[in-house]
């Protein structure tokens, strides 16, 4: 028995070599020599698509005659009056306060998001309900509503409640605190977590809250991340809404705010314009690049997922 089974160790052995080497002959030999046309193209298309905020950033270091000498504003060389424009801003269009208000907002939605979506995500995998195919048909359903057909109904609302006025950060919060985009996310994610984790939960005695908190969070943080990321910059770049209900211009947001740079005198003035956008670009491009690496993995889709 023994002398079989090593005759038998020694087969599996060959065969697994010629297999091996087998599967080497078939597989085309990669090329070590450096691919400079492909890498030549990335660099124009990086270029070209960073042109609008280079000219944005240049033109915010004109003044105010030297963006009316030629139209459109002179594209090189810069200026020097970049920090002169930022300093207006921030001295005559409360721009401090309204980064701060904007900023708070823009959280308030996205933990309010991010825990609605992990619930309703984690209701549509491990719970069973009548209608449940149904209710999350109806939940994507609502992705291919325009904001346009909800935004009367949704200023009546908040009318009656007298929110715009009275408390414009409800107004500003309560009508986006759930997602149909965070419930498919979190819903995906939990469908490709095994199921035997929920049913040794299960057996332990924890609770839904409990498996949630415990195991569900700590696997979850990439797309968390991922989510919020979006959440964030949509919300900062809200601009019909807050418009459309907010009369109180120190409770707007930061982009009504840039919009308004436009009739501050009879005559636009391109630096303190560009540099309105320029600073309202700055939070969501320095939370992406912070978070870049577990914005990208929430969005991997992997064999080991």
């Amino acid at each position: 028995m023994s002398t079989l089974s090593q005759a038998q160790e020694v087969n599996l052995t060959n065969v697994n070599d010629e297999a091996i080497a087998d599967t080497k002959r078939k597989l085309p030999p990669t090329s070590k020599r450096p691919r400079y046309g492909i890498h030549f193209m990335l660099i124009v298309i990086c270029v070209l698509l960073s042109l609008p905020a280079l000219y944005a950033l240049q033109v915010a270091t004109l003044t105010f005659t030297e963006a009316l000498q030629s139209n459109p504003p002179q594209l090189f060389p810069p200026s020097n009056d970049f920090f002169n424009n930022v300093q207006s801003l921030f001295d005559h269009q409360n721009f401090g306060h309204l980064l701060v208000n904007t900023f708070i907002v823009a959280m308030v939605v996205v933990i309010g998001k991010t825990i609605t979506a992990m619930l309703a995500g984690s209701a549509f995998v491990y719970f069973k309900f009548p209608g449940k195919s149904v209710l999350f048909f109806f939940v994507l359903l609502t992705l291919l509503m325009p904001t346009e057909i909800i935004l009367l109904p949704l200023f009546r609302l908040v009318a009656d409640l007298e929110w715009g006025d009275k408390n414009p950060r409800l107004a500003l919060t309560i009508p986006f605190l759930a997602s149909a985009t965070g419930a498919f996310l979190f819903r995906q994610h939990f469908s490709n977590i095994p199921r035997e984790l929920a049913e040794a939960a299960q057996i332990d005695g924890a609770s839904p809250l409990r498996f949630m908190t415990s195991v569900l969070l700590p696997m979850s943080w990439n797309v968390i991340v991922a989510h919020s990321v979006i959440q964030f910059v949509y919300m900062w770049n809200q601009y019909v809404w807050p418009s459309f209900i907010v009369s109180d211009y120190n409770a707007q947001m930061i982009q009504v705010a840039v919009r308004r740079t436009v009739n501050l005198s009879a005559q636009t003035d391109f630096g303190v314009l560009m540099s309105a956008g320029v600073i309202a670009s700055l939070p969501p491009l320095i939370l992406f690049i912070l978070v870049q690496k577990q914005f990208m993995s929430g969005f991997a889709l992997t064999r080991d997922k």
